[in-house]
């Protein structure tokens, strides 16, 4: 008997699947290994943007937009969550900064729950639109991620600002889709983070974090959708 996906999903599906199982692996790498945890998630955010790709070019199935949540629950709600609580937990103890330590935990906790929220909110209405309310998942997993391997944001920096991204992705502010040659250059800069080590990586690890952040900043207002 053959499983029951076989011939109602496509390869835009699998590599959606593919998404969910490197977020997995990022939050288990987490707590030993920041940096590469980082990388994962945004190869996770690269294989985001590919399955959008093939699902363009060869059509996709019924379950794709659910299984595209649900994987971005796992890669940019989850992982990324739990690698900035645990470099928080290994900078603030628990008996020496309680009050830190809370909120190394609770911010990242409000991420998780805000991003759940924002992915079911996304499915059941700008799945398929243009554009969409809320900073994107991929983009605040995306700045998180940059912060951590550009090495000069601290565990503080990085809980503060999960906490903010967190209220963002429930906003009423509308984000565009990025245009093909934009996320293009995007994708190129992220690849670069990935796979450079050192101070090439730290330096494109930075320019990503820029990119991510001036969207972030000035894309509902000043990016071009004509």
């Amino acid at each position: 008997m053959q499983p029951r996906f076989v011939g109602r999903l496509g390869l835009a599906d699998a590599v959606t699947v593919g998404n969910a199982m490197l977020g997995f692996v990022a939050a288990f790498v987490a707590v030993q290994d920041a940096g590469l945890a980082a990388r994962i998630v945004l190869l996770a955010a690269v294989l985001d943007g590919l399955d959008g790709v093939i699902a363009r070019k060869r059509g996709g199935s019924a379950a794709g937009p659910y299984l595209d949540s649900l994987a971005d629950v796992a890669s940019f709600g989850v992982a990324p969550a739990l690698l900035i609580a645990s470099r928080a937990a290994e900078a603030w103890t628990f008996g020496g900064e309680p009050l830190r330590y809370a909120l190394g935990l609770l911010l990242p906790a409000i991420y998780v729950g805000m991003a759940v929220t924002r992915l079911g909110l996304y499915t059941a209405y700008d799945s398929g639109s243009s554009e969409t309310k809320g900073v994107p998942t991929t983009l605040a997993a995306t700045i998180l991620s940059a912060g951590v391997l550009a090495g000069f944001v601290g565990p503080g920096l990085l809980v503060a600002l999960s906490g903010l991204l967190a209220a963002l992705m429930v906003t009423q502010i509308t984000y565009p889709d990025l245009h093909p040659q934009d996320a293009i250059v995007m994708g190129i800069v992220q690849v670069l983070a990935i796979v450079l080590r050192g101070r090439p990586g730290e330096v494109f690890a930075f320019a990503l974090l820029f990119l991510a952040l001036a969207y972030l900043t000035l894309g509902p207002r000043y990016y071009w959708t004509g």
